[in-house]
């Protein structure tokens, strides 16, 4: 009864907007702000060499604050696309959706904090706890939006269609695949936080790029 009164509030209002249905105009408007806030933010972090100083110099010795840049605009570039993909196949959203994807940005606007804690650290004693923080951040992030896709795909009301289901169910195994070695990443910096900090940097950007060699290879 419940499954079929969704079904009539999703056909009568077309975009899924009802008692428990709602349009994707807002869920999208929001969550876009905020993956372009954290990336504002990530910018804002970078330094700025003081008149004093010698600028190229100076930029050689902010390294580590431009690598933990590159590496969060990578993983936020990603989880955004993923996110976009994700939204383009559904007709709407509901109070869990919602709530899912709320929390998943939570941990998304998080990033400029354990980036900086990460880059401050990654040549002191504090290494290995600074990079397993940054790494956390990562998993559960990238977490949370596979959650969300796992969700999507479970209830065929939220999805345009049988097709898209389909879709969605194998983006989130994908991200499975992604997840653990993530987790394994967190492992090694516990041990050699700057092996770990490399394979982020590997992991981010290879999530980025992987739909575009899979295309390619298809042609």
């Amino acid at each position: 009864m419940d499954v079929e009164r969704k079904r009539v509030s999703i056909d009568n209002e077309g975009t899924g907007a009802g008692l428990d249905y709602q349009p994707l105009d807002r869920f999208n408007a929001f969550s876009d702000g905020v993956f372009a806030i954290v990336i504002t933010l990530l910018v804002l972090d970078l330094p700025v060499p003081p008149a004093t100083v010698q600028v190229l110099p100076a930029l050689v010795e902010s390294w580590p604050e431009f690598l933990g840049y590159a590496i969060s605009f990578a993983f936020v570039g990603g989880i955004w696309l993923s996110h976009a993909g994700l939204t383009k196949l559904m007709k709407g959203g509901d109070t869990v959706s919602f709530r899912l994807n709320l929390v998943m940005l939570l941990f998304v606007s998080l990033l400029p904090f354990s980036t900086k804690l990460m880059v401050t650290h990654m040549e002191g004693a504090e290494a290995r706890a600074a990079v397993a923080v940054y790494g956390l951040n990562l998993l559960v992030a990238s977490s949370l939006l596979t959650g969300l896709m796992v969700y999507v795909a479970r209830d065929r009301l939220l999805v345009v269609d049988d097709v898209a289901d389909d879709r969605i169910r194998r983006a989130y195994r994908q991200r499975q695949v992604y997840l653990i070695l993530i987790a394994l990443t967190i492992i090694v910096g516990l041990l050699a936080p700057v092996v770990a900090v490399g394979a982020y940097i590997v992991l981010t950007v290879a999530f980025i790029i992987q739909p575009l060699i899979r295309r390619r290879g298809r042609h």
